[in-house]
């Protein structure tokens, strides 16, 4: 009789806004022994866009390795904020500075009352202008429906994003994605996925509400970015002259069915400029699953 593995997944969902909606996450627990192809298997089984894999680590408190359902990333916000979320919950984590090991290098984490926040680097921008017409084409919408004097623009803060910022909320709400475009773009410009946004008035609360689309990592919406959060406060920062230290980002509002999420974003600054990003937001515990090899 052929034996199989049961591998436990906690379902945690991240950026929850007043303890509703947020983007779940699968978590697994003491995964040393787990090889990458067995971790993709249990990524794809789990469905979600996103599944951490938390081991032990010699430079910090805890490795983690991200699997979307069809490949590994460096990086990943909501998966993060879950892990160290449920790590506090459950009693894991006393201190409030922690630390993650990925494949890119570590992170610094905080632990904040409810809140788990991490570390992204200092963001660097890429023009986008060539491949401006295309990224509209690839969202059905036309230069008329764009924020005036804000340019589409590539940012890095340990993943890449297209941040295209649109002229009203109205415009979020409708647009109408190509994921097979979307997908060639994202290639093309070695993107994560596009970070769309605007500027969030309907709701005072709020700097920017948004949408996310990674269709290259096989995600075609996704209801909470901590990755790409960054580079957005990032860009109203510098790009914007929003000159602020802390961001309130919503996303998933648009989403069928809706996930409303709230992500935090926190920078700090040297002489004006942006020196370290702290993203984050709340995680709470939603069930756990059992997923066989």
């Amino acid at each position: 009789m052929e034996k199989f593995q049961k591998i436990e997944v906690q379902i945690i969902n991240a950026f929850v806004d007043h303890d509703k909606g947020g983007n779940p996450a699968g978590v697994v627990l003491n995964a040393d022994s787990l090889t990458n192809e067995q971790k993709l298997k249990i990524a794809s089984k789990v469905g979600l866009s996103e599944t951490a894999f938390v081991s032990k680590s010699g430079i910090a408190d805890f490795k983690l390795d991200f699997f979307t359902p069809t490949r590994q990333i460096a990086h990943c916000g909501h998966a993060t904020i879950a892990t160290f979320s449920y790590l506090a919950q459950a009693g894991l984590i006393h201190a409030e500075v922690s630390s993650k090991e990925t494949i890119d290098g570590t992170r610094e984490i905080r632990i904040k009352d409810d809140l788990a926040f991490m570390e992204q680097k200092p963001p660097v921008y890429s023009d986008a202008e060539n491949s401006s017409a295309r990224i509209l084409n690839s969202l059905g919408l036309k230069e008329d429906d764009m924020l005036p004097h804000a340019p589409i623009t590539v940012v890095n803060t340990g993943n890449s994003f297209a941040i295209i910022p649109v002229s009203s909320d109205d415009t979020l709400k409708q647009i109408i994605p190509n994921f097979d475009l979307i997908t060639q773009i994202s290639d093309e410009l070695d993107l994560i996925g596009y970070y769309v946004f605007s500027e969030g008035k309907s709701n005072e609360k709020y700097d920017a509400t948004t949408r996310m689309f990674a269709p290259r990592y096989g995600i075609e919406e996704e209801a909470g970015t901590g990755m790409a959060a960054g580079p957005l406060a990032s860009y109203l920062f510098d790009v914007m002259k929003i000159k602020k230290e802390q961001f309130f980002i919503q996303q998933g509002r648009f989403m069928q069915p809706p996930s409303e999420s709230l992500i935090i974003v926190d920078l700090f600054l040297n002489n004006g400029n942006i020196e370290k990003i702290m993203a984050g937001g709340k995680g709470i515990p939603m069930e756990s699953i059992t997923i066989e090899l």
